[in-house]
């Protein structure tokens, strides 16, 4: 970074959406790799290798596919029922893909906010991949915020 500047190639967006859920019914659902399927538009979703001591926890290794396409991610911070972090490891064309998975009671709400940062593979691709990203997420938000308003859930 220079003078607060983001690296050349480096890229961030944030996604965010509400819910009149509880963080404590919105959580597994984020933090729970195996219940990504009931609500997103992934149709394969396990631990690959288990965290500690939680086994969706710091060090799992997790996946998520759709169809022959997917990715690997490894889970760096886990602070139920708040914060999930998580980085690429596979499938996806960027470096240094990181996210962080926040939520947090607001008034009558909770809001589920959705901060990540990669760097370009390719010179150019920054400004599609960020859009992608951003909408992707912004997708997840607000799939999970929709499916933990369901009745039985809360």
């Amino acid at each position: 970074m220079t003078n607060g500047a983001p690296a050349p190639g480096r890229w961030t967006f944030t996604s965010e959406a509400r819910t009149t859920a509880p963080v404590e019914t919105v959580w597994p659902l984020i933090g729970q790799a195996a219940r990504w399927q009931e609500w997103s538009w992934m149709t394969k979703t396990f631990l690959l290798r288990p965290g500690q001591p939680d086994p969706d926890g710091v060090g799992a290794l997790r996946r998520f596919a759709f169809g022959p396409g997917g990715s690997r991610e490894e889970v760096v911070a886990f602070d139920p029922p708040h914060h999930l972090g998580y980085i690429a490891v596979s499938g996806l064309p960027v470096r240094y893909y990181r996210a962080d998975v926040d939520l947090r009671r607001d008034g009558g709400e909770t809001v589920v906010t959705w901060n990540g940062r990669f760097d370009e593979l390719v010179p150019g691709t920054g400004p599609l991949l960020r859009l992608i990203l951003r909408r992707m997420t912004a997708g997840f938000a607000r799939r999970v915020c929709s499916y933990a308003e369901k009745p039985g859930l809360m």
